[in-house]
């Protein structure tokens, strides 16, 4: 059995401090990325997406690892990115203008009923992953949508027209009696 060497394991091969700026610049660029460019595929990963991720993951660790080789400096750096996680999550929700940068908006893709192809091209959306998402919610036809936003997520809300007593789509609420 090969001796341990303990103390390689348990001190420090790298300086904290170093570990924590290589870890908070990776974890910045990588939310910015993630941020601005990969929006639409947060909320569900295709395997070229997964494949993706681990990729960038594994280009990441060597950018803020600086091949560390003991355990106190692989908890210096995983500390170091969930802190970053955990504070931009309190800031963003303390403070609106954090929270615009860290919480995107919902994009409108359909409205009254008609595609808004601009915002499509903007995400990467075809007409048919559009179709998909909408028959998820149960819906045929683009006429029986009043608005359609994309989430932060990358998952769709689907807000329906409300049916007209004659059985066809109206957006207008119903009469209230005596008004």
């Amino acid at each position: 059995m090969p001796d341990i060497e303990w103390a390689q394991i348990f001190t420090f091969t790298i300086s904290p401090f170093e570990m924590i700026i290589r870890g908070t610049l990776i974890y910045l660029l990588l939310f910015v990325l993630f941020r601005f460019v990969v929006r639409r595929d947060a909320g569900s990963l295709s395997v070229s997406d997964l494949l993706v991720v681990v990729i960038i993951a594994d280009a990441a660790q060597n950018g803020m690892s600086s091949d560390y080789k003991s355990v106190a400096d692989g908890a210096v750096l995983i500390l170091t990115i969930i802190g970053w996680s955990l504070l931009l999550n309190y800031l963003g929700f303390h403070f609106k203008p954090i929270r615009k940068l860290v919480v995107p908006h919902p994009i409108c893709v359909v409205k009254d009923g008609v595609r808004l192809r601009q915002n499509l091209r903007r995400e990467l959306i075809t007409d048919e992953e559009l179709n998909e998402m909408l028959r998820q919610h149960d819906i045929e036809d683009l006429s029986e949508v009043k608005r359609a936003y994309l989430e932060p997520d990358g998952q769709i809300t689907v807000v329906r027209k409300e049916k007209a007593p004659g059985g066809g789509t109206s957006t207008l609420p119903p009469e209230r009696p005596g008004a």
